[in-house]
């Protein structure tokens, strides 16, 4: 059955598609795709359902977000990342949840986790200060994740390195508006955040170790979608909204083709060569969206029947996510290479969706190599080691 969030996508795809353009030259979500985001309800698929959420089955939120970005890339991109936080909200200290959803349940939450920060211990909670980059869709937030490493007093990062996310109001952080300027996922908006010496309250943070195994025992929630691993969960927005670019490539292409003639005086239409292409590609993005669809849900099964989610579980789940997002954007560089000179204009939005999927496929939970790595020797009954098990 089709998620009710995921049918008001499609009844307002073609809206979304109308705001891609403005997006992209405002450098960050347009109102109007931001209403019809809102008006969706994308963003609060993962948000508890005592705060106002679906606490969705994550495959629905994957597809969702696949509907977006097929649409408008970078507005996909921020549902992506922006609808995975409302997850981890979920699993902070009540209080927390209170002040962020307790008055607005639309309310966003920004990030990144990247510990580009220090958080120094003082009495009832940390000091923070840092700079973080790729902060997307951070002009429509009120409140954001950071990662951030404890320090020790002289300010350095303490040892042994203990890493933490922490979660601050807007008003104890400072947007860097002329910080992203960028060929690809231009309306993103993924701006510089800045925090000099702010106070953090200790329950507005956690140690990200606690979410990486998906243990029951360690959440505060009963739901199973909130006994998933975060580096099954956070990926998973990300690559959804790469394949649904993707799958929005694909359908600009297809429209393109239909009627071009090449120079040769070929229509498209007849030319073997190309629509043998156009099939392999269109296979290839297909079964992407399939195995990333069918990793996440076979961890939610496992974690819905009781069953631990092993180390193993999760490594298989990561290294699939990631080749399906290089095979998706593969199969986009083919068809594009075969949609002529004239697929490089900008009223084109097929090379927009093509820079787009480029620049997506850079996020670091695309980078195979230890990924890969680490899970060739899980698979073979050889406990990888420490620096081989991050982001798993």
């Amino acid at each position: 059955m089709t998620h009710q969030v995921l049918e008001r996508v499609e009844e307002v795809a073609a809206k979304l598609a109308s705001t891609a353009e403005e997006t992209e030259g405002l450098g960050k979500l347009c109102d109007e795709s931001v209403a019809l985001i809102r008006q969706a309800g994308v963003m609060r698929m993962l948000q508890p359902t005592d705060f106002g959420g679906y606490a969705a089955h994550p495959r629905d939120f994957a597809e969702s977000v696949m509907a977006v970005a097929a649409q408008c890339g970078s507005t996909g991109w921020v549902c992506g990342v922006g609808g995975v936080h409302p997850w981890e909200m979920a699993l902070m200290d009540r209080r927390l949840q209170d002040e962020v959803w307790g008055e607005d349940p639309d309310t966003w939450i920004a990030s990144p986790y990247a510990a580009q920060g220090i958080a120094t211990p003082v009495d009832g909670g940390y000091v923070l200060t840092g700079k973080w980059n790729f902060s997307s869709g951070t002009d429509h937030c009120d409140w954001i994740f950071l990662g951030a490493l404890v320090g020790a007093a002289d300010g350095s990062p303490a040892e042994p390195r203990q890493m933490l996310h922490v979660v601050l109001p807007r008003t104890d952080y400072t947007i860097v508006d002329d910080s992203w300027d960028v060929i690809g996922l231009s309306g993103t908006g993924s701006k510089d955040i800045i925090v000099d010496r702010a106070f953090v309250p200790s329950y507005r943070t956690i140690d990200p170790g606690q979410l990486e195994s998906g243990d029951p025992e360690q959440r505060g929630r009963d739901e199973t979608l909130y006994k998933l691993p975060f580096w099954a969960m956070f990926p998973l927005g990300i690559t959804a909204a790469v394949i649904g670019i993707t799958e929005g490539a694909l359908a600009a292409h297809l429209n393109y083709q239909r009627d071009r003639v090449a120079a040769t005086g070929t229509r498209i239409k007849d030319d073997p060569y190309v629509l043998y292409a156009i099939s392999d590609a269109a296979s290839e993005i297909a079964a992407s969206r399939t195995q990333l669809l069918a990793g996440i849900s076979r961890l939610y099964d496992r974690a819905d029947a009781g069953k631990p989610i092993t180390f193993e579980d999760r490594a298989v789940v990561r290294r699939d996510q990631i080749r399906c997002a290089w095979r998706a954007v593969s199969a986009a560089d083919e068809i594009f290479a075969r949609s002529g000179g004239n697929a490089a204009r900008k009223t084109n939005p097929l090379q927009r969706f093509w820079r787009d999927a480029h620049v997506g496929l850079g996020h670091a939970i695309h980078v195979p190599g230890t990924i890969y790595h680490s899970t060739a020797l899980t698979t073979m009954d050889i406990d990888p080691p420490a620096r081989l098990r991050a982001m798993i």
